[in-house]
């Protein structure tokens, strides 16, 4: 699935959603996306052609890569935002059931109306498409468990880059004493302060999605405590 269908797809839960949720999805293709596409990936373009050793065994300079570069960090990023928007298909695929059943019912109690119920339909129709479904019941618990999903997803890539990484920050200079190196030997990483400031920017743009992930389901509890408290 490329990044613009991802979009689309979201555009249409973009609608279901709340003021938070908005800005969500703004942080997510601008910030990350597009920061992704257009930027992070030249900068780890050359991760492996320019990763030296001092030494000219063969095969040391690939075993030491992977010793200290197990996953791409764009691989990984990539991953995690793919992780991290499918939770939120599921309210577009309820969405979409809702309108499904409620169309088909309502083209089962439309009868034989002539050409005016035929356009009454229509219209019937077009408002069923446009109109936006309330936050409430079946559609509240499936946002909620979208939104804990991407908390649960967004915790456990951060986790990830940072244990296997050690860290967000690139070293300039690691050691390697993999076979079949002759002994420990230097390996240099190319543009590590640029590779960090990157890591960084992605790891802060995540956290930020956290947050409002974690305050929009903030706000949805809070909201149907007190529509509950308010229909008694």
């Amino acid at each position: 699935m490329s990044w613009p269908t991802l979009y689309a797809q979201l555009a249409g839960v973009n609608r279901h959603s709340t003021s938070l949720g908005k800005v969500w999805l703004s942080v997510i293709f601008i910030f990350r996306v597009m920061v992704l596409v257009v930027a992070a990936e030249s900068v780890w373009g050359d991760e492996q052609s320019d990763f030296t050793c001092n030494t000219l065994q063969p095969g040391c300079e690939n075993v030491c890569y992977d010793q200290f570069f197990p996953v791409s960090h764009i691989r990984l990023w990539c991953l995690q935002l793919v992780f991290v928007s499918t939770p939120a298909l599921l309210v577009a695929m309820y969405v979409a059931y809702r309108n499904h059943d409620d169309k088909k019912k309502l083209l089962q109690g439309s009868g034989r109306g002539g050409v005016q119920g035929n356009n009454n339909r229509d219209e019937a129709l077009e408002t069923l498409r446009r109109r936006r479904l309330p936050i409430a019941g079946a559609l509240w618990w499936t946002y909620a468990c979208s939104l804990v999903f991407r908390l649960l997803f967004e915790g456990g890539f951060m986790y990830a880059l940072y244990v296997i990484y050690d860290g967000f920050q690139m070293p300039r200079l690691v050691q390697c004493d993999q076979w079949p190196c002759p002994n420990l030997v230097d390996c240099f990483i190319s543009r590590p302060t640029e590779k960090t400031v990157f890591t960084v920017f992605m790891a802060t743009s995540s956290s930020i999605c956290m947050v409002l992930n974690l305050a929009e389901l903030a706000y949805l509890v809070a909201k149907a405590v007190t529509r509950n408290g308010c229909g008694r």
